[in-house]
């Protein structure tokens, strides 16, 4: 690949990245443009920006972004539409941040006439190859740089020796190696790392961070009902609210309870297996309250067709093919499944648990006169059901008879 002239790195203003935007200018001689994306994550920007101008960043090259609504509207909701989990229990807080920050990687890079993009992650994790998967994506013709695959600075001793040659400001706690590493949004946070990475150890109760302790949540029970709109959610009791106002909302309800605690040893799409905490307060509730307002509005036939569709679905979106033609199948699918996923649910939400106890909608599959035990009215003959038992019986007697008559 030849030298890039100009490059749009994804930058948060931390260290590493932070020496990545030296390494670039120094290996290259290339001018820089920094991206810094407001996912909700929870901290300051504004120190983001003033780093990147210490580096030598031109003002008109700092790009400082809030894009949580588009983030929530069109990333997370879609993906919650599908009920969509990893390995059965991951509900993808990382995986569906990269492919919004790669879409604005590559249209800076146009608006800049940057001929490539830069990222932070290791050649070790999923999160290279969904940053490029992505930008690739968008644009076949981009350069990717990913310094952490090529260059000589690999331990965590030879990144603090670049800092200090380049006056890079390094905080105190940055020269050690960190307990863990942390990786926030406004769906989940995700820490992996050093004190984590013994599987068979408990992590300790300083890693969460955005839920309490299970056992210190309050000691009453709390209720609230949650409404949707062909499959996304639009209010909390009664008050209708944006996407990322609402998933923010859902955050603080779930944090204060307790709700959201993952401890997770995961299939890594590079192949090895990692062991992670994730907390996802908001969208733990979000799943529990979005598959109640199916049970009642959605055809058992297609509520069993997502299931079987859903595993796909989420690696697809866990490996990075969220710009893929199959998860865009798979997505008009399932959008067409939500047409009549309205009405409201209502949830406990109890020291670490989300249940479910209330659910109505005008758009209700769910018929009291069918499935009562009192009388009827004719709403159902049972006598129908003895011929619908021979028919669904036959395959297995005759299965049955053969092997009864070859044992003689």
């Amino acid at each position: 690949m030849s030298a890039p002239k100009k490059v749009v790195l994804a930058y948060s203003g931390g260290l590493d990245t932070s020496i990545i935007l030296k390494w670039l200018q120094t290996e290259y001689g290339c001018e820089v443009v920094t991206f810094t994306a407001d996912l909700g994550q929870g901290e300051e920007l504004d120190p983001a920006r003033k780093k990147a101008e210490l580096l030598g960043i031109k003002p008109e090259n700092i790009y400082i972004e809030d894009i949580r609504e588009e983030f929530v509207r069109d990333f997370v909701f879609p993906m919650f539409r599908a009920n969509a989990l990893y390995e059965g229990l991951y509900l993808l807080g990382t995986s569906i941040a990269r492919p919004l920050i790669s879409k604005r990687l590559v249209e800076i890079a146009e608006e800049t006439g940057a001929d490539a993009v830069a990222h932070g992650a290791t050649g070790k994790g999923n999160d290279q190859v969904r940053f490029e998967l992505a930008a690739y994506a968008l644009n076949p013709e981009i350069k990717v740089i990913a310094p952490w695959r090529i260059w000589d600075l690999t331990s965590r001793t030879k990144l603090i020796d670049f800092a200090e040659q380049n006056q890079i400001p390094i905080a105190k706690d940055k020269r050690g190696e960190a307990p863990f590493s942390v990786d926030a949004n406004l769906l989940h946070t995700s820490s992996e790392g050093k004190v984590l990475e013994d599987p068979a150890e408990m992590a300790p109760d300083y890693v969460y961070q955005r839920t309490t302790h299970p056992e210190d949540a309050p000691n009453e029970a709390e209720f609230i009902e949650v409404g949707f709109e062909k499959g996304d959610a639009v209010s909390i009791n009664g008050e209708t609210l944006s996407p990322a106002a609402l998933l923010t909302k859902l955050n603080e309800l779930g944090g204060k309870h307790g709700i959201g605690r993952l401890d997770l040893v995961e299939g890594r799409f590079v192949g090895m297996k990692s062991r992670g905490i994730y907390e996802t307060p908001g969208g733990t509730i979000l799943l529990q309250a979005h598959r109640g307002i199916e049970q009642i509005t959605l055809d058992r036939g297609a509520a069993h067709l997502k299931d079987e569709l859903m595993p796909r679905y989420a690696e697809l979106i866990y490996n990075g093919f969220w710009y893929s033609p199959e998860r865009e199948m798979l997505q008009a699918a399932i959008d067409r499944s939500q047409e009549h996923v309205t009405g409201t649910v209502r949830l406990k939400l109890y020291k670490g648990s989300v249940n479910v106890v209330g659910r109505w909608s005008d758009h209700s599959l769910y018929s009291e006169a069918h499935v009562t035990f009192e009388e009827d009215a004719g709403a159902y003959d049972q006598k129908d059901a003895a011929g619908f038992i021979q028919l669904n019986a036959l395959r297995l007697k005759l299965l049955a008879a053969r092997d009864r008559r070859l044992k003689r």
